[in-house]
Order: C-alpha cells, then structure tokens, then sequence
C-alpha cells in the first residue's frame, strides 16, 4: 500500500495518509482530514510502499496540496494564537486558577483552539473555559500536560550547547533510568544528569547498549583476577571505552603495585557469564522453594494460632468446623462446635503465612485447654460421687444440705468449681438440729437431680 508521512509539529509524531493519484514529494505541505479536523501538514515521508499491517486502517486520503492561499491562512492563524494566549492569561489570573499557560493552537479551519498547561494537581476551569468560548466563539479545548512536554513545546539548549533533543526531532519520550548514568559510570549528581525539565537527560539512552556490551567484557571493581605474570589481584579501576583494567598485585611482603593491562590479557569471569549463573541459582532457589512449600502444606503455621482438628475430617468444601467441645477463655461452647475468638473456622481454610494446618496438629495451647477440662471432669464427677455416698448414708428424713451455688449454673470454663459446704465432710449436727424446719425426704435420684450441672459436652 502506498503511504505519505504527516508531520503537523515541530519533532511531532508521523502519520501514514494515502497520496491518491497525487504527486506528493518530501517536503511538501498538504491539506489532510484528521480527527480534529481539516489540518494542515508537512510532508516528511514521500510516497512509500508499506505493509498493510503496519498501516492504521482506514487510511485516510489527502485532501490536497497546499496552496498559497493555505499558506496565509496558517500565517494568519499563527498571528491569532499569539492574541489568544494574552486574553487566556488575563482569564486565568481573573478566576484565580493555578495554572501555567504554555502554547496555544489553532486548528487549519479555525474551529478549535487547543490551550496546552501545567498545573501540580487538578484544576477545575469549567467557568474559565465558559468564558473563553464567549470571546472567540468557537469550540474551546484545554490540555493539562507534563514538564517534559511544555520543555519539548518551548524548546531550548541543552548543556551540551545544542537545541534540545526533544524539541529538534524526537517525537517520543524514551524512558530513561538512573540504572542507565551508573553503567556509563556518570556522576549521580542530579544537577548533571537531568535536562531543563529537572528529568534524566534523554541522552543518557543514546549509548545505553553500547556500555551495556563493553561493560559485559570487563570485571567489576573490587574482583579477583589473574595476571599474565600469574599474580593474583584486586581490581582498582577499569576504563570501559579503552577497556583497560588496573590491578593492584603484591610484589613481595607489605608491598603492593597498582599495574595496568588490557582486559584481553586477564583472567577472569565475565560479567555476562556470572550473571547468567547467578539468573540460574535463583530459578533452581525458587523450584526448591516451591517443592518445600508443597512438600510441606501439613507442617505446622506459627504465631500461636494453631488448633485442635479432628482427624480425618477434612472436606475442603469450607463446612464449618467440628470438634470435641472445648470452653476456652471463659466463653460457654455448645456441643462440638468450636469457634476461634467468635469466629466459626472454616474447614479446608489456611491458617499462618498461606499454608494449610495438618488435621489433628495440636498447638500447646489447644493441649492445656484440652487437659484442664479432663481435670475439671473429674473433678466434677468425684463431687458428684461423693454427694451420691453422703445422700445414702443420711438418716432417713434428713438429707444433705444443698450447695450455696442455684442448680443448673454452668461450671466455669477453667474448670475450678466453687467448693459448696459439705463437699468433702458431713453437715455439722448443730446445723441440722436448729433447723425451722426439716427438708423434705428426697429419694437418691432426686438428690442426684439437683446437683449442680457440669459444664456442656464434658465426657462423664
């Protein structure tokens, strides 16, 4: 498919437009149809034959060549733009915006202006762009771009002595790192790395590869090598246009020699190689990792978390949780139904750092809840045995007296129940003797009923 590269700006971006039956040479100005309207352009690639996948579809065609008339028009709007940038400023300063104003554009047909800023944050100029369409009556366009841009707009000299980059013929901005000035070996003074725009010089990409590949054959300060004399050394200083390398090597007891060789004539492990091994025992470190992490899902998950799981009983399908009741921290449990601090646990779930808890791992402290309930139990069924012996071993008529605590309260959760009088030795007589009035005679089970309650699920 045949092609013309587009310019509309000074070190603008190119687009493809197709020529027609036009006769269309480099250098030309034409009459294209673009997304903003009508422009006008100048032709900075000729007629070119191009892949129909490297061609943004549909293509549109040129409207025409140039015409003096043309010419004028874009003079006059020149003209204009420098109008409305003053009345613009006024505007701002009238609304108080904080806002830069940088350029101002006309469109070829005069139905647009495009007004180019800088601001820190976001600007609100709805009521400023209400009152600029009421001055030029047409369609009213405002831009807010960055630093690198407005340099890229105003143009200037860089510290080399020449019109910038940017400004002269790059049409993108290419990303440029600090990584970049340190391969060159550069000084990291941000005073002489960075442009007018206070960004890292786009330059310091120009020779990117060309160090990235020198450096790649030289050793780094500080290593290890071996001279052509056999003498081991520290490298002190290498330079990396002339790929030179001074070594220090000791020349007898307490003395050392700075020379100089080329780095043809060392031995030593390239830069490239050694970070080809060290890519490789990082992957090899991750593989073993991995391995580890799915050998070892059943192991245990720390900061103190860890609980009691049935064995066997492993869904995954996020049921909740089983368990033998067990009361922790003073809070009544129903039956087989566990809960970690108010939470109902969710089988299957991952417990400490993304790995999966081993059913029936058992943490300390599930084990010392679990064994101060077997001791409150029993303890509770020694109280329970001995009131049953005392009951039976009462003159008939008299029972036991009851203990202080109401029937049916629920033993605490540590398992420590209060002790009621008469738990571990008969009534005194007096107490039975002054009595207004004896207690009912009670049958043995009926003795056994109002005995106080043990705790919910505890195993008799």
């Amino acid at each position: 498919m045949n092609v013309i590269g587009v310019r509309f700006r000074t070190a603008g971006k190119i687009y493809y437009f197709d020529p027609g039956e036009l006769e269309i040479k480099r250098g030309d100005h034409v009459i294209v149809e673009t997304a903003r309207g009508v422009e006008y352009g100048t032709v900075m690639l000729g007629v070119t034959e191009k892949p129909d996948e490297k061609v943004t579809q549909p293509l549109k065609p040129v409207i025409r060549i140039a015409t003096p008339e043309d010419d004028a028009r874009v003079e006059a709007n020149h003209e204009r733009e420098k109008s409305a940038f003053g009345i613009c400023q006024e505007k701002i300063a009238k609304h108080g915006l904080e806002m830069k104003l940088i350029d101002v554009e006309y469109t070829f047909d005069a139905n647009k202006i495009l007004f180019y800023f800088t601001a820190d944050g976001r600007v609100d100029f709805r009521e400023l762009v209400k009152d600029l369409a009421g001055v030029f009556r047409t369609r009213i366009e405002l831009r807010q771009i960055g630093v690198r841009d407005e340099t890229k707009l105003i143009g200037g000299c860089g510290v080399c002595g020449r019109p910038l980059c940017c400004h002269s013929y790059l049409s993108d901005f290419i990303p440029v790192s600090i990584k970049m000035a340190k391969e060159q070996n550069l000084s990291l003074n941000p005073g002489k790395i960075s442009g007018l725009c206070g960004r890292l010089m786009c330059c310091l990409k120009y020779e990117e590869e060309t160090y990235e590949d020198l450096n790649s054959r030289l050793p780094r300060v500080g290593d290890q090598v071996t001279t052509p004399d056999g003498m081991q050394g520290e490298v002190q200083s290498v330079n990396i246009l002339r790929q030179r390398v001074q070594v220090v090597v000791e020349t007898g007891e307490d003395e050392k020699e700075a020379r100089d060789y080329p780095v043809e004539e060392l031995t030593f492990r390239p830069r490239r190689r050694r970070e080809n091994a060290a890519q490789k025992e990082n992957k090899k470190g991750r593989g073993r990792g991995e391995d580890g992490e799915s050998g070892g899902r059943g192991d245990q998950s720390g900061r103190g978390q860890q609980e009691d799981r049935e064995g066997g009983d492993r869904s995954g399908r996020r049921e909740k949780r089983e368990d033998g009741n067990r009361p922790g921290r003073g809070e009544r449990r129903g039956d087989r139904d566990r809960s970690g601090r108010g939470e109902k646990r969710e089988d299957g779930e991952r417990q400490g750092r993304g790995e999966k808890r081993e059913d029936g791992d058992r943490s300390a402290r599930g084990q010392n809840e679990e064994r101060e309930g077997r001791e409150g139990g029993r303890r509770r069924r020694d109280r329970r045995d001995r009131r049953r012996e005392e009951t039976a071993a009462a003159p008939d008529g008299m029972t036991a007296p009851a203990e202080p605590q109401a029937a049916g309260n629920v033993a605490p959760a540590s398992g420590n129940v209060p002790q009621a009088a008469g738990n571990d030795a008969p009534a005194p007589e007096n107490v039975l003797q002054t009595a207004a009035a004896p207690a009912p005679e009670r049958t043995p089970q009926e003795t056994e009923n109002t005995a106080p309650e043990h705790a919910p699920g505890e195993n008799e």
